[in-house]
């Protein structure tokens, strides 16, 4: 077999249809977000925009974040040196656990190490430690979320949508004896919608399941001290597995579940993905810890970050730009193209000084090929006033589809 052109056959495939990913080679500026320098692919620089960061707060430039980062780097050194069996678990690891169970008001929790191996290897693992255990998905839930429920081998239901009806239809139908689990989001990233958290636990109860709900686009931005969505709505007691990352909204990363010590304590002891991976490197654990305590004592914050989504909504409704409905920070426009929302991200950048990655298949269904901004308190009128003017140019350069369906 000529195992190199199986390669190339598979990237032609991709280029083909419109969405190869190039990535861009930006260098942050301490000090200086959403402002970074883009080296292009012939060596040139030039200064942007970053439109689409997932440091949605700019903790990753927090001075207490990053004091507290070089403090452990200078005590403990760089990496943590094992597993968290074997010699990884350090003070700063133990420490973190904490402050993120005492975030959500849970007994406990669990650090792996990132957001997407949490909700692998702990929905995986469920399935380990509840035998017969019935998974019902959200239809729009993450990959991380179906790559662990698949993983699990066990029976599964995908229900609509953020569609209750077609979840009590299913857990109606399910044996009444068996172990049952719903698994949905509180922020959906790509389409910005919020679940019906106090629906879906009231379904819960009704029907004997355990919830399992994914807050990584809401941990530190929602609730009083940015514990998210559930916090937001007085559900996070009523929630079993909150699961959330440390890589956005935080500025770091790694991930965790919280839930009772008894549930937490079961997945440490089973989850292949928390028993073989080195756990993640003190200074990060550290800079984590800083961050959650700072952002539990800055709401204000969060106010200025729901203050800047609308706004940047509002510029764009005004402009006739089809903005897709979003009831968070999360600002999703249509393109529904694979060609044309490449095209117009890459002349954002190269003419526009203007930096959005283009969200094409798989990360959303095809045809619904768009571009997503996340506004943070960092970004100005005059940002979102340049960025609207280059939008408005480009929907008629490239006859894209307004408000309305027609073309420009």
């Amino acid at each position: 077999m000529d195992y190199k052109a199986a390669f190339a056959d598979a990237l032609d495939k991709v280029r083909s249809e419109g969405r190869y990913r190039v990535f861009a080679d930006l260098k942050r500026h301490r000090g200086r977000f959403p402002n970074a320098t883009w080296t292009r692919p012939d060596g040139s620089t030039s200064e942007v925009v970053v439109w689409c960061s997932n440091d949605y707060l700019a903790q990753g430039e927090n001075p207490v974040v990053l004091d507290a980062m070089k403090a452990a780097i200078d005590e403990a050194g760089a990496g943590s040196g094992g597993t968290r069996n074997i010699s990884g678990t350090t003070r700063y690891h133990v420490e973190l656990e904490r402050e993120l169970a005492d975030l959500h008001g849970k007994e406990s929790a669990l650090l792996f190490t990132s957001g997407y191996v949490s909700n692998e290897a702990s929905l995986s693992t469920l399935y380990k430690i509840l035998p017969g255990l019935i998974v019902f998905s959200d239809a729009l839930n993450h990959n991380s979320m179906i790559s662990g429920i698949r993983g699990g081998r066990g029976p599964r239901h995908v229900f609509r949508h953020n569609d209750l009806a077609h979840l009590e239809e299913l857990l109606a139908a399910a044996d009444p004896a068996a172990p049952k689990l719903i698994a949905f989001e509180s922020v959906y990233s790509m389409d910005g919608d919020i679940a019906d958290i106090r629906g879906t636990v009231a379904l819960a109860k009704k029907y004997g399941a355990m919830t399992y709900i994914d807050e990584v686009h809401a941990v530190g931005m929602y609730g009083p001290r940015g514990a998210g969505v559930c916090e937001r709505d007085g559900v996070m007691a009523e929630i079993d597995i909150i699961e959330g990352t440390l890589g956005k909204a935080y500025g770091v990363m790694g991930g965790y579940i919280a839930a009772d010590a008894v549930i937490v304590d079961a997945i440490r002891s089973y989850a292949d993905g928390f028993i073989f991976t080195t756990s993640v490197p003190p200074a990060v654990a550290a800079g984590a810890v800083a961050s959650i305590r700072w952002l539990k004592e800055h709401n204000e914050v969060r106010v200025k970050h729901q203050e800047r989504a609308a706004a940047l909504k509002a510029r764009m409704e005004a402009a006739g730009l089809p903005v897709m409905p979003s009831v968070s920070h999360i600002v999703p426009v249509l393109v529904g193209d694979p060609v044309h929302c490449k095209l117009i991200s890459d002349i954002l950048l190269e003419e526009h000084g203007v930096y959005v990655q283009p969200i094409n298949y798989p990360t959303v269904p095809r045809g619904t090929e768009r571009l997503r901004f996340t506004p943070s308190p960092a970004h100005t009128d005059g940002m979102m006033d340049d960025l609207v003017r280059a939008l408005e140019k480009l929907w008629v350069r490239c006859n894209i589809q307004r408000v309305g369906g027609q073309a420009a």
